[in-house]
């Protein structure tokens, strides 16, 4: 199934996609929330009832929603760097043996649609398109064998960075977590409607339409499965968790010249079978 979270004035509310078309599942027959987390948390007997409720309901037109997040408080926000051998080269890494990783902070997300934030003490504001895993079932020691049956869905990710201030400490906490920069959604798409671990679809970034990234799942040196493994191991990870995957060659930094968003651009990442994520650059109110 696709699912998209919506925002409206009386709060947030989830539909089935199909298609152009949208069903309101919110105050279905079994189907209690305004979020995936009514879906997550649910199992299976909730997801049937959404697929019931797809099925008989009227629909509307998905342009004529508002972008919520996905899950309107989401649990850990893991995020792999260098995860494709091109891009690690493109930034001067050599090929790492252990997953890069860093956290983002809930304040740093946004949904599509809404205004990427071009920070005032920095022009440096970089794109990258990356796969974004929502976890569905907890765990600690997942065997990498058994990983996939975790995930609850696949979604996009735009991982706005802010380059200057990312190359400040060794960590990258910094670069990373600047107010309204990394955006999320709209669609997630449950596993069975993609190849195993979204592996092998096409991923691209388009500024302002021109295409920026143009890569493939398949290249990720560390996929899904061993990911979801590795950080089990120190980590216990809940239902609501999302993993970022890393984001292939092409970004604005390592280009000669550099290319950076400003102010009045459109950034978009699509992936092959998922769908596009798409949110207008705005200065920061200074």
């Amino acid at each position: 199934m696709r699912f998209m979270t919506a925002a409206g004035t009386g709060g947030t509310t989830l539909h089935a996609i199909t298609g152009e078309g949208a069903v309101l599942l919110t105050g279905a027959p079994g189907i209690d929330g305004g979020d995936l987390r009514c879906i997550i948390d649910g199992g299976a007997a909730v997801l049937d009832a959404a697929a019931k409720a797809a099925a008989g309901g009227s629909a509307v037109s998905v342009s004529s929603l508002t972008p919520a997040m996905p899950v309107t408080r989401p649990g850990k926000i893991v995020c792999l760097g260098l995860n494709y051998l091109d891009h690690a080269k493109e930034g001067g890494y050599e090929m790492p043996d252990y997953p890069a990783m860093f956290l983002r902070v809930a304040s740093s997300m946004i949904p599509a649609e809404a205004p990427m934030i071009d920070p005032a003490c920095s022009e440096k504001l970089d794109y990258e398109a990356e796969l974004m895993v929502i976890i569905g079932k907890g765990g600690k020691h997942i065997a990498e064998a058994d990983a996939l049956a975790h995930v609850f869905g696949y979604t996009l990710f735009n991982d706005g960075s802010v380059r200057d201030y990312q190359r400040k400490t060794h960590q990258w906490t910094p670069g990373k977590n600047f107010d309204g920069t990394g955006a999320v959604g709209p669609v997630v798409v449950t596993p069975n409607e993609l190849p195993a671990g979204a592996s092998g679809l096409r991923i691209q970034s388009r500024l302002n339409g021109n295409i920026m990234q143009d890569g493939s799942t398949a290249d990720m040196m560390f996929p899904v499965a061993q990911t979801i493994a590795t950080l089990s191991e120190f980590m216990t990870l809940e239902p609501g968790d999302m993993i970022a995957m890393g984001t292939p060659p092409g970004v604005g930094h390592a280009r000669k010249p550099p290319v950076f968003m400003k102010d009045g651009d459109v950034v978009e990442i699509e992936i092959e079978g998922i769908g596009v994520l798409r949110n207008p650059v705005v200065a920061e109110a200074r």
